[in-house]
């Protein structure tokens, strides 16, 4: 009955759009891929540029325009939150965001930037300029960040033998009917906002210490998507237990692994450093707890109640084609 159950389920989600949407990355990364010239790795949360003694951080997020005219104000914070989710997932912290907005009326525009400015402001990072257009035939948004680290957390360093630790906030709720799990805007204008900006903080201080070196945020791929992503990525498989998964108690297996958290992150680490990565979290009351093992079969192999399927093997099917 469980392996029924874990079958059906990986196939789901093994067909649904999040991860149609990341296969649609390697027909980009074909004809871009030659722009980078090598020096910056394709596949990764954010561009990592060398600069003096640490990187220049860089990335951008786009909205669909039937999010944006749902639910504007969201969408304009989600431009930060999602954007410096990113910087910590590679290890760096936010300098500034610039933001590409188009709005057929101005009480949309409105909307859509205050919900920005509130986001700005949650997480201390300033919105330096970017392109308006109040006169368009539709809504939507785009906003890229520029931030900085001293050590990364990347997507090409996971090795076999590492451990694989999920760190999500689970003091939030949906944000129906889309599969944002929302631990960040209730906070917003109250004395708690700022407690969101040391949660972020938790990465770089982890990449500055040695704890880990390779990471990525929790994405709309979902958690597998975004564990295969880095599997990919690194070139290594990996091993899931599903119920060692954070989870919220009502929260359904199936709809949590096709959760977007607003913070949510996997890492790997050496076995000795596990507790030390752990307990980072847990000093600030997030969620973290051994997932997986990282291992060299190419496939992401899951478990769940004593069932055992591989959910992708990439060796047979690339995702994004940003393997090694």
């Amino acid at each position: 009955m469980m392996a029924h159950a874990l079958s059906n389920m990986l196939d789901h989600l093994r067909n649904g759009r999040a991860l149609a949407g990341k296969q649609d990355i390697a027909q980009v990364a074909a004809i871009l891929g030659h722009d980078a010239g090598g020096a910056i790795r394709l596949g990764d949360d954010c561009a990592a540029i060398p600069d003096g003694d640490g990187y220049l951080l860089l990335a951008s997020e786009g909205f669909q325009d039937s999010f944006v005219r749902s639910m504007p104000w969201f969408a304009g914070y989600c431009g930060v939150m999602v954007n410096v989710s990113d910087i910590a997932a590679m290890g760096g912290r936010p300098v500034a965001v610039v933001d590409a907005l188009w709005s057929d009326t101005s009480e949309a525009a409105a909307m859509i930037l205050t919900g920005l400015h509130d986001g700005a402001r949650t997480y201390g990072v300033p919105v330096v300029g970017g392109h308006t257009n109040r006169r368009s035939t539709h809504n939507s948004l785009s906003v890229a960040i520029l931030g900085r680290a001293r050590h990364l957390l990347t997507s090409f360093d996971a090795r076999p033998g590492e451990i694989l630790i999920a760190a999500i906030d689970l003091r939030g709720r949906w944000h129906d009917p889309h599969p944002f799990w929302d631990a960040s805007s209730a906070l917003c204008g109250t004395g708690e906002a700022t407690r969101l900006r040391g949660d972020l903080d938790l990465l770089p201080g982890i990449a500055e210490a040695g704890l880990s070196r390779a990471a990525k945020d929790i994405s709309m791929a979902g958690l597998l998507g975004t564990a295969l992503m880095l599997a990919e990525c690194s070139g290594i498989g990996m091993t899931i237990t599903l119920d060692d998964i954070p989870r919220p108690d009502d929260a359904p297996m199936e709809r949590w692994l096709s959760a977007f958290p607003s913070y949510g992150y996997l890492l790997t680490a050496r076995p000795e450093d596990a507790e030390a990565v752990m307990a980072r979290f847990h000093g600030r009351d997030i969620a973290a707890s051994v997932i997986g093992q990282c291992d060299s079969t190419q496939r992401l192999d899951v478990m769940w109640n004593g069932a055992k399927e591989t959910f992708w093997d990439l060796a047979q099917v690339p995702l994004m084609g940003c393997a090694p």
